[in-house]
Parts: structure tokens; C-alpha cells; sequence
């Protein structure tokens, strides 16, 4: 098996995958090493991707593999990277399964985890009818009794977007509620209750949403719940390797998807909030083309 590697790229999803086309059609040598836990495994089906609207997310990854494996230069490895060395000129990768590979580039396309709140059944409904995007899975929900599981500035950004997709809308702050003046009088306004009250259970069936349920007992039916999980990222090495994190946990980069270790980018879930496929392709698809055009610079 070959070793050296012009490009590792970790994590073998959405973006990985764009990101080793871009490299692959440029004739560079690449690896993919992907441990196969996307952070969208659990959604159903996949929209707001022109050409793939609808399709199940494991049948569009799919797809894109056997493209990207097309190119010659490119490979895949079913593994996953536990330690990575800089050397002066390169990294040093070893995997799970003691796979040493080098390489001159790395690019992190690793996605975040998602915490679950600890309401029951929640995880059971992540990704079908418990969401975390509107431009995801609004329209499926459409006129649908939805809640929002959230509060302050989170909870009224998604009551605005949502508003065009249903006018039937409970905010459910789990607690004690923390809008402004303003804010709650656009609830108001807008005929949307604000529930305070603490809740422990999602009740559904097969992932589909049938009830909050609070701590009293108390039963709010609603078939669609919209949350803001909390995530970390899927894997401390970047963080290792000294690349920083931004304010709200994610992968530091520039307009050009370079983290501030030199020699190391990221692209993807793990750089941003827009967690679309179409903004992971886009992201992957630019580092793989930054990528390129340094190396080829580098001996020119």
C-alpha cells in the first residue's frame, strides 16, 4: 500500500469527497481516510441540494465516492486517524488500525457531534421530525403543529424564518424564558406562546414527533420540533496540531479554508453553521482547489 500522499484528507463525507474530486482532476495524490459516521446519518432524506433533492444522504455519499474513485490518484481507507505528527515539510498520520501515511497537505473535513438535550426519546427523532434547519426540513414540515425547543436570540431567529412555513408555533424555553420587550411582543403579535415549563420526554413513534411531555406531566402534541443542539467537534486533532476554534466552537479558517497551522485546512460541517450538503460541497470543493493551487506553486 502507498504511504506517501501529496493530500490526507480526514473525513470522507460530503465535503472530503468534493474536496478529493477538485484534487483527483488535478492529478494529486490523495487519501481518504473516513471512519463512516457523517453528521447527517441519522436524516431520512436530504434537500435543498439541486440534483439531489430528496435522495437518502447515504445514497448521494455513495454516489459521490464511486466518482471520486474514478480519478486514478485518489484513494479511500475505511479507518480512522488516532494521531497526527508535523514534521518539518509534512504530516505523519497513524490510523486505528496502525496505517502510517505522510503527507504534504492536510485537510480536516471531520464534521461536529451533536448533543442531544436530555429530554427522552429526543435522539430517536434527530434528523426526522426533531430538526435542527428550516431550509433542510421546513418544507416537509409545512402547516404542520411545530414546536421550538429553545430560547432567547436562538428561539426567536428560528420563530421568524418559520412563520412562512406554518402559523402554528409554540416556543417551549424549557425553563424560565429570556426574550426582550420586542421580542415577545412579535410573538405576541404573531399569535406564538412562549411555555416555560420544563420538559423531559419526546413522545413519538418511529421517529415521528407526537407530544412534548413536562416534568408534571403535562402533554404539548406537535409533529415537528426545531433545536439548536450543542455539538463538539468530531475529533480533537486539529485542536491538537494547534489550529484555533472561533467563538462558538468551530474550525477557525480564512476565505480560503486554511486554518492558522500552516500547511493545514478544513472545510465543512466542522467550519461552520450553514449545515447543508451544499455548503459542505461548496467548502470542500474550494480547499480542494486552494490545496492544488499551493502545492503547484510551491515548485513552480
Amino acid at each position: 500500500m502507498q504511504t506517501d500522499y501529496e493530500v490526507i484528507i480526514i473525513g470522507g463525507s460530503y465535503s472530503g469527497l468534493s474536496a478529493a474530486m477538485a484534487l483527483g482532476r488535478s492529478r494529486r495524490k490523495v487519501l481518504i481516510i473516513d471512519s463512516g459516521k457523517p453528521c447527517n446519518r441519522h436524516t431520512p432524506h436530504s434537500h435543498n441540494f439541486i440534483t439531489n433533492d430528496g435522495k437518502a444522504p447515504a445514497d448521494i455519499a455513495q454516489r459521490a465516492k464511486q466518482e471520486v474513485l474514478a480519478y486514478p490518484t485518489v484513494n479511500f481507507m475505511n479507518d480512522k486517524v488516532t494521531n497526527v505528527i508535523k514534521t518539518e515539510n509534512s504530516f505523519s498520520i497513524t490510523t486505528l488500525n496502525n496505517v502510517v501515511c505522510s503527507a504534504k497537505r492536510l485537510l480536516f473535513a471531520t464534521g461536529i457531534t451533536d448533543i442531544m438535550p436530555p429530554i427522552d426519546n429526543f435522539e430517536d427523532c434527530w434528523g426526522i421530525t426533531a430538526v435542527h434547519c428550516p431550509y433542510c426540513h421546513g418544507y416537509e414540515a409545512r402547516d404542520k403543529r411545530t414546536g421550538i425547543l429553545g430560547n432567547g436570540e436562538a428561539a426567536y431567529h428560528y420563530a421568524g424564518l418559520l412563520l412562512q412555513l406554518t402559523n402554528d408555533i409554540t416556543i417551549y424555553t424549557n425553563g424560565k424564558a429570556d426574550f426582550t420587550e420586542e421580542q415577545l411582543e412579535k410573538f405576541a403579535k404573531h399569535n406564538i406562546p412562549v411555555i416555560e415549563d420544563s420538559i423531559i420526554k419526546l413522545k413519538q413513534s418511529k421517529g415521528e414527533a407526537e407530544a412534548l411531555i413536562s416534568r408534571d406531566g403535562k402533554a404539548y402534541p406537535l409533529e415537528a420540533v426545531y433545536h439548536r443542539a450543542a455539538f463538539v467537534q468530531h475529533t480533537l486533532l486539529p485542536q491538537d496540531l494547534g489550529c484555533e476554534l472561533d467563538d462558538h466552537g468551530y474550525i477557525k479558517t480564512d476565505s480560503m479554508q486554511k486554518t492558522n497551522i500552516p500547511g493545514i485546512y478544513a472545510c465543512g460541517d466542522c467550519t461552520n453553521p450553514m449545515r447543508s450538503v451544499a455548503t459542505a460541497v461548496a467548502t470542500g470543493n474550494k480547499a480542494g482547489a486552494v490545496i492544488n493551487s499551493d502545492l503547484a506553486f510551491e515548485v513552480f
